[in-house]
């Protein structure tokens, strides 16, 4: 029985990884946020690591901050700029991290978060940055 219970203890943290958090504000396709960000519409951050830039490339236009920075925020605000309400698109590999920043930088205060749920490689929200065929940068070590 032992195994049993290991085995849905090891699916439900599966799910709990692979799934976004529900997240309420606004979204864009991977098309429309490279179009947004090639136009200075939206500042896009890509919040994956930089093990997975090194793997894929940043899309372009993108500024590449990890998420897990302590200085995540400050970094934020000096790529973003200190305006709370400037639209900062937020892209990760499936959707799931970027709905869950996107939930926590609205509830620091940030009022036009947009999340990419397709991410870079793909999810249920469509085929992604590099399926899509949208151009992506190479990040420079340092």
């Amino acid at each position: 029985m032992l195994g049993g219970a290991a085995a849905l203890a090891a699916g439900g943290v599966y799910w709990w990884r692979a799934t976004p958090p529900y997240y309420g504000g606004a979204k864009l396709t991977v098309a429309q946020a490279h179009e947004a960000a090639a136009s200075g519409d939206v500042v896009l951050v890509d919040i994956r690591t930089p093990r997975e830039w090194a793997q894929t490339g940043v899309p372009e236009g993108a500024h590449p901050i990890d998420m897990r920075r302590d200085d995540f925020l400050a970094t934020l605000s000096q790529v973003a700029g200190t305006d709370k309400g400037r639209p900062i698109a937020v892209i990760c590999a499936r959707g799931v991290r970027s709905a869950r920043l996107s939930r926590a930088l609205t509830e620091a205060g940030y009022t036009n978060i947009v999340d990419v749920p397709e991410g870079m490689l793909g999810s249920a929200a469509g085929p992604g940055w590099l399926k899509t065929g949208l151009p992506v940068a190479a990040v420079e070590e340092g």
